[in-house]
């Protein structure tokens, strides 16, 4: 069983960054690809970004895509997620997931953190 603790989430001004993180509690993190989904209020869980094993590919959702960066340090067992020129519409609930390959389906995902509140203001 592996448990994802999500941190880094907060409100920011439009234009802002944040950097997300999402901790591990298994050592055998490393043989898992990582993703980030967000969810806003009302709305489908939207896939954002998702990296292998590896970190040698990371892959992004489009709307994302050129703002955010997935990194992972598979020593610590950390997910990262670096959010720069933040919108408005970036505003949701963000979760990370762990799965045996990346993927932006959300149930290829095994195993979820509990999620963290970001809000852009405009």
């Amino acid at each position: 069983q592996v448990q994802l603790v999500e941190s880094g989430g907060g409100l920011v001004q439009a234009g802002g960054s944040l950097r997300l993180s999402c901790a591990a509690s298994e050592r055998t993190f490393m043989n898992f690809a990582m993703g980030w989904f967000r969810q806003a209020p009302g709305k489908e869980r939207e896939f954002v970004a998702a990296i292998t094993w590896s970190g040698g590919s990371t892959y992004y959702g489009d709307s994302v895509r050129g703002r955010f960066t997935i990194s992972r340090e598979n020593a610590k067992s950390t997910v990262a997620l670096q959010m720069n020129s933040l919108k408005p519409e970036d505003t949701a609930v963000y979760y990370c997931a762990a799965g045996i390959r990346p993927s932006a389906a959300a149930n290829e995902y095994d195993y979820w953190g509990q999620g963290t509140q970001v809000t852009v203001s405009s």
